[in-house]
């Protein structure tokens, strides 16, 4: 396993840890303060400073890219599946301006919470059913792009309004019935806060391997977890043995960054530069 305690040039800050603090032009510049190598944006921060400035500021600081955040939320009725099919081809189109090695994909929840507008529903195989189906178009246009997917399994506690693909099994068999061979680029990203519970976490990555394994978040799972998406924790401040995990990653092939994701009120409070410094030290020792 590589030894991350001396640097951390394979630290990569998610933008939505920082989500609260600033801009992305702000993130850029204190990324660049620190040392910090890499990010991986999340789309309404690009939105919001317009994608060709985005990519502009990107390059100029010299930060690569750990992945695109997000697409999917593909589950949608009728009268609002195109428009989620058209979101998600230009989410593509964004990653390949920004350069990012793969667009990180959340396959939604029911229709109602996935594409707000669906009329309600509650049959999640059929959801499941209608993942599969979106991810194939989308997969058509990707490859066109040479943008790879990668899809993120989220826990079961989400598998209502954000995620109805829970397991990291679940993901690899959808890789594996549209992308045999893993040469058209659809893999999957783990996130620990979603998948460190799994029994069968072990036997998945490794049969993810190399060419699925496209990116690796981390964070930490609070104990008692005070909200279902924004509480997540610092490296080292929760329950999950972090490098045991990285461990089962890097034995697997992965050798790209670890990302840092934090969904946190706590952390968002925090001054920017206070946040990434925490990050960094975390980093070092608790990943």
């Amino acid at each position: 396993m590589r030894d991350f305690s001396a640097e951390h040039r394979w630290l990569s800050i998610n933008t939505i840890t920082l989500d609260r603090q600033g801009d992305l032009a702000a993130i850029i510049e204190a990324c660049a303060r620190h040392g910090v190598t890499a990010v991986c944006p999340w789309r309404h921060k690009v939105a919001e400073m317009g994608l060709d400035r985005s990519a502009k500021a990107l390059r100029d600081a010299g930060l690569a890219l750990s992945g695109y955040c997000r697409g999917g939320m593909m589950v949608a009725d009728a009268a609002h599946r195109q428009a989620a099919r058209d979101d998600n081809r230009r989410a593509v189109e964004e990653a390949a301006v920004l350069g990012a090695p793969c667009l990180v994909l959340v396959a939604g929840g029911l229709p109602q919470f996935s594409r707000p507008g669906s009329a309600p529903g509650k049959d999640i195989a059929a959801a499941r059913a209608m993942v599969a189906e979106e991810i194939a178009y989308l997969l058509e246009f990707a490859e066109t792009a040479k943008m790879p997917l990668a899809l993120e399994p989220l826990h079961p506690m989400m598998a209502a309004d954000r995620g109805c693909i829970n397991t990291l099994g679940q993901a690899l068999d959808l890789c594996e019935a549209l992308d045999p061979d893993g040469s058209r680029g659809l893999g999957v990203a783990v996130d620990i806060y979603h998948v460190w519970w799994d029994p069968a976490l072990a036997a998945q990555i490794a049969r993810a391997g190399a060419r699925r394994l496209q990116a690796f978040h981390v964070c930490d799972w609070l104990v008692p977890t005070r909200h279902l998406l924004n509480d997540r924790g610092m490296m080292g401040d929760g329950i999950v043995d972090i490098p045991a995990v990285r461990a089962l990653v890097e034995a697997a092939g992965y050798r790209g960054y670890a990302e840092v994701e934090i969904f946190s009120e706590q952390w968002w409070r925090l001054p920017m530069d206070e946040v990434i410094a925490t990050c960094i030290e975390r980093h070092k020792r608790a990943v």
